[in-house]
């Protein structure tokens, strides 16, 4: 076999040559009606399209603090396998994904400006970009199907000239045929929305038509036979459907690129530059035309840009120069942070604009476990090579950004952090699933400030390149990065703000402390089984106290009292007083009880306070066969150095250490035992 032909035939076998046929479908216009007739909806607009594109890849309900929120798969991303999958933004996302389905209704939002605001860092553009690669896949599949034509001037095998614009072919049938024909397609069609074909020809195709139509003295049907229907496959790449525009500099902007200019070269050609066949439709707004156009920064456009946008959004029309009005069916999707929209409130002459424009928040994630996974997705085992990241580095990178996030509560018995852990279905005493939604409410620009995902993760790639000795990245070099680089930060201008942040490190860093703490001490413990058996026992008694009944012994069968000294040794690592032991028995009780009625089936670590004293109370109990405060002295007997290795190994089996952190780690958790920090 000659070199390289392995290859050519590994190629050859991964082509689709069945689906670039299918791709590039010609045929007559007649064969486009019979496709239409056999499936109608090939003649959806836009917004029905991008539409149908997310609920193609389903959904699902889920319950957050007792308010329903679909999950629309689309959004994590499964055309690019998760890499832009979004996370905790569920409640924003819905709002957008109302807006097409509103639109593909014709309920009028499909005659707005659809803007995305938030901070730097909330995902606006990668929501675009999502948007913009799936309406690429959905028109390669069949489902996402949709046509153009071209027009055949000579005979024979003449060369064809495209629509500029890829407009819908029966915008060729006269208006007044068209209606009856959408008449007798919606009868067919199994779609709850009605379907449209609103609109007149791009200028080069009225242009066309009408000389034709002169030629052939009004015979629309000679007419037609000189249309070529042909597939339209989106490609932003290729600018066909999909168009992207940014703003330059102000000097330089020019509202042709966006509406198309005249070609100089054709004047000669046609004599006129009024001529559409001396004109280029190929701005982004002529390009984008049955698709979507993306405006990066849009409030940074010149004033003579946005009128444009006026007639776009709600005429759907734009205005070429030298032109009449042309129609246009396209999705206009925006995005903007907030010191540019607070600029544009305050523009009294920006008026007509912010009456077309729809905004959709999308804030910063308030929940830390989305937090987590974002990092995670970066960093993780299959893209860090060489180092390790210890246990609860991210996690902790995380838990900062999403405290900077939050709003202080209201509640003076109810700190940051607690609000953190109740966002993330932590539970406290006190605070039922109506609570944490009224802290939400109450909390209106939670997650629109605070330190954005691109921050930490620059912080995080300083830590893990900072020196190639270092083989293990701990949480506190990644802290210690966060904090260094609040000096320079350039969005935190105020001192106040820098110190605020530097406060909630030193937060974090206590809760990172707690948390070591107690995974030291279940290595130690080492058995699940255990707590769970002691959780079981607790829970009986405290069942049976509450009810005022006895507790049945299993080994010697009789019915006792309730046993108010093991309740009160688990209790008391809690810091529950005597005059509240009540209170909180009858709250765990009513906890289970309200998990029962659910259909859900208690677990202790939902309950935090509860898997704290039930850890201290076994760690107790078993404290005194090792000990640990030794690793702190030069000299370590063997006996202990063998305990000690087994609990080593026991965190890098069970919680994810590596040999150099879980030394780091123990050396930690010992000095804190060693100072007296920790409860006896």
């Amino acid at each position: 076999m000659a070199r390289g032909s392995e290859f050519l035939d590994l190629v050859a076998k991964s082509l689709d040559t069945d689906s670039f046929q299918e791709q590039n479908w010609t045929g007559t216009f007649e064969d486009y009606l019979a496709l239409v007739e056999e499936d109608p909806k090939l003649v959806r607009n836009a917004f029905q399209r991008i539409y149908d594109m997310i609920l193609s890849h389903g959904s699902e309900e889920r319950v957050v603090h007792k308010e329903r929120v679909t999950h629309h798969h689309f959004f994590d991303d499964p055309i690019g396998n998760g890499r832009d999958a979004m996370y905790g933004l569920d409640k924003a996302l819905e709002r957008l994904v109302a807006c097409f389905k509103s639109a593909a209704y014709h309920y009028g939002t499909e005659r707005r400006l659809l803007l995305l605001h938030g901070p730097v860092g909330s995902a606006k553009s990668t929501i675009v970009r999502l948007l913009k690669r799936g309406l690429e896949h959905y028109a390669h599949s069949r489902q996402g199907a949709l046509y153009t034509y071209s027009w055949k001037l000579e005979d024979g095998d003449g060369e064809l000239s495209d629509c500029p614009m890829h407009e819908e072919p029966l915008r060729l049938v006269p208006e007044a045929a068209r209606r009856k024909i959408l008449e007798r397609l919606s009868e067919k069609f199994v779609g709850e929305y009605d379907l449209r074909v609103d609109g007149d020809l791009c200028p080069f195709c009225r242009k066309v038509y009408r000389d034709l139509m002169i030629r052939y003295e009004g015979d629309w049907k000679k007419v037609i036979k000189h249309v070529r229907v042909r597939r339209l496959v989106l490609s932003e790449k290729d600018r066909i459907g999909i168009g992207t525009f940014q703003p330059k500099d102000e000097k330089n902007q020019d509202s042709t690129e966006l509406t198309g200019d005249i070609n100089y070269r054709k004047i000669a050609e046609y004599g006129s530059d009024s001529d559409p066949r001396a004109f280029n439709f190929d701005g982004e707004f002529n390009i984008a035309n049955r698709g979507l156009i993306e405006f990066i920064e849009i409030l940074k456009l010149d004033v003579a840009f946005l009128y444009d946008l006026l007639g776009a959004s709600q005429e759907h029309s734009i205005k070429p120069k030298k032109f009449s009005q042309t129609d246009i069916d396209e999705v206009l999707l925006s995005h903007t942070n907030e010191p540019e929209y607070r600029k544009l409130q305050n523009n009294e002459l920006m008026e007509a604009f912010r009456d077309r424009t729809l905004k959709i928040d999308i804030p910063y994630n308030t929940t830390l476990s989305d937090e987590i996974r974002i990092y995670e997705k970066d960093y993780n085992l299959d893209r860090i090579r060489g180092k390790h990241l210890a246990p609860h580095t991210l996690e902790m990178a995380a838990m900062w950004a999403v405290l900077t996030r939050l709003e202080e509560p209201k509640k003076a018995t109810l700190t940051l952090l607690q609000k953190l852990k109740l966002y993330n279905g932590k539970t406290l005493p006190g605070y039922t699933e109506d609570n944490i939604r009224e802290l939400r409410e109450e909390a209106k620009r939670e997650g629109m400030e605070g330190i954005s995902p691109r921050y930490i993760q620059d912080k995080v790639s300083n830590a893990l390149v900072a020196e190639e000795t270092v083989k293990c990245v701990n949480p506190f070099m990644v802290m210690n990065e966060l904090e260094e680089g609040l000096r320079h930060h350039s969005l935190v201008t105020s001192e106040e703000v820098r110190k605020r942040y530097t406060d909630l490190l030193a937060v974090v860093k206590q809760e990172y402390e707690d948390i070591v703490k107690n995974e030291v001490q279940r290595a130690i413990c080492a058995d699940k089984e255990s707590i769970q058996r002691l959780c079981a026992n607790y829970v009986d008694n405290i069942k049976a106290y509450t009810q005022k009944e006895k507790v049945r012994n299993k080994y010697t069968g009789q019915d006792e009292e309730p046993d108010e000294r093991l309740m009160r040794s688990i209790e008391e690592k809690i810091d529950i007083p005597e005059n509240r032991k009540d209170d909180f028995r009858r709250e765990i009780m009513n906890y289970i009880g309200a998990l029962a009625i659910e259909g859900r089936t208690f677990d202790y670590t939902t309950n935090e306070r509860l898997q704290k004293a039930l850890e201290l109370k076994l760690f107790e109990d078993q404290k005194d066969s090792i000990k640990l405060t030794s690793l702190v002295s030069s000299v370590v007997d063997k006996e202990t150095q063998e305990k000690i290795d087994v609990v080593k190994s026991r965190l890098v089996k069970d919680y994810g250490y590596c040999d150099i952190c879980a030394t780091d780690v123990l050396h930690y958790v010992a000095s804190i035992f060693a100072r007296g920090d920790t409860k006896e």
